[in-house]
């Protein structure tokens, strides 16, 4: 009687995954860089350094690692993922406890409200278009998540995502340490794609919260613009546009701040594309505060070393940022080379000149079979009412190399 007992228990759950679909998946990814001839570097990618570390350079190594489950029934999708952020050298050897960065990365639930719409509930990336505003920080070890809701509604070529997150605990305490950490956040996203052009309207409001005792000294800044591109033979166009208005954190002032862009890429063959683009973001004026791009995957735009709105330069004299770009493929290998010229929209820092330097960088990409090595090399120059300074360096490089294994346990 128990093995019939047994037998039904069985087919039930045999019959259960015949109609959903179970995956449990990982993540190893170690990451060595080398920042060299530092001292410059106040933020971004950058740890803290000693006199010792800024006189000779140094290297660190950190690793992502992670365990990802997924399922998916009829009605509803599950998502949970557990990672741990750690760096080489920051635990003793025979160490009772670990490093206290073991989390629940990702935990949500997306459920079916009907044929063209859905809720997805829980602790998730944002990460919309060119990730300009919202991203997913995925080159960030720890990467990005936000505690939200997110109606989604698709149609053929039309959706809307509109959105809620809170960063609250049960004692109200607010988390205000971090730049530009809100309290709470709406917000609402359309996107029409079509076959060549795309087009999305993104608007945010964020509310920022300074007392943590009884809800007063709350500012709220709006965020809201389009991100559209366009590809037609070789030529492909992508350009942003955004607009930030209210106050920030601590009641700041922000009116009428900016952010513009265009990128253009040529694929002269199958081998070699070519790229230039220009991004303007507005700085601090007598009466309003910086544009700060608020929650986007900032490491990919700017130049890699993160010179820029990576934890700094948040409200500043602006940027200015000129580029050019080459993609090509040597020998198996995907070799990206970028140059960045910067300059600053508004004189606050008290120089005659508004040159704040150029980067350029190197990247390097090598795909097998079952895993991918990354790498790169990247170097800034300063300008010379900068590097003529005392103690600062003329120069900064950094250089990094990655590899990235995705096994897939059970499919």
């Amino acid at each position: 009687m128990k093995k019939q007992y047994a037998l039904i228990g069985l087919m039930a759950l045999m019959i259960q995954f015949a109609q959903a679909q179970f995956t449990l998946e990982g993540e190893f990814r170690p990451r060595s860089e080398y920042f060299g001839n530092g001292g410059n570097f106040t933020g971004g990618s950058f740890p803290a350094q000693t006199a010792t570390d800024a006189d000779e350079g140094f290297i660190r190594t950190t690793v992502r690692a992670a365990i990802i489950a997924k399922y998916k029934a009829e009605t509803y999708s599950v998502y949970t993922s557990f990672q741990e952020v750690f760096a080489f050298g920051d635990r003793p050897q025979i160490s009772t406890a670990g490093n206290g960065n073991f989390r629940v990365q990702e935990a949500w639930a997306d459920l079916k409200l009907g044929e063209f719409s859905s809720l997805k509930l829980g602790r998730q990336p944002l990460s919309y278009d060119d990730q300009r505003i919202l991203g997913g920080l995925g080159w960030a070890q720890q990467a990005r998540t936000h505690d939200a809701a997110v109606y989604m509604y698709k149609k053929n070529k039309l959706s809307l995502d509109i959105g809620g997150a809170l960063n609250t605990t049960l004692d109200e305490v607010y988390n205000t340490s971090a730049l530009f950490s809100y309290r709470d956040m709406v917000f609402a996203r359309v996107n029409n794609k079509g076959e060549k052009f795309n087009i999305s309207f993104l608007a945010l409001l964020n509310t920022f919260q300074d007392s943590a005792v009884d809800g007063s000294n709350k500012s709220s800044l709006l965020t809201a613009g389009a991100h559209a591109d366009y590809k037609t033979g070789a030529l492909s166009l992508a350009a942003n546009l955004y607009l930030q208005e209210g106050e920030r954190v601590g009641g700041v002032d922000v009116k009428g701040a900016l952010l513009a862009s265009i990128l253009a890429k040529y694929k002269v063959s199958d081998k070699l594309t070519l790229g230039a683009g220009y991004e303007s973001i507005s700085g601090r004026k007598d009466d309003s505060a910086a544009f700060f791009p608020l929650y986007g995957t900032n490491h990919a735009f700017n130049g890699l070393i993160d010179r820029f709105y990576v934890g700094n330069h948040g409200n500043a004299g602006g940027l200015n940022d000129l580029q050019v770009s080459l993609a090509t493929k040597i020998s198996g290998l995907a070799v990206t080379l970028t140059g960045h010229y910067f300059t600053e929209v508004e004189d606050v820092d008290g120089f005659d000149g508004k040159d704040l330097g150029s980067e350029i960088d190197l990247v390097i990409a090598k795909k097998f079979k079952e895993f991918k090595l990354v790498g790169g090399y990247s170097h800034f120059f300063e300008p010379s009412e900068i590097s003529d300074l005392p103690g600062v360096k003329s120069t900064q490089n950094w250089a990094w190399a990655m590899l990235i294994i995705k096994p897939k346990f059970i499919n």
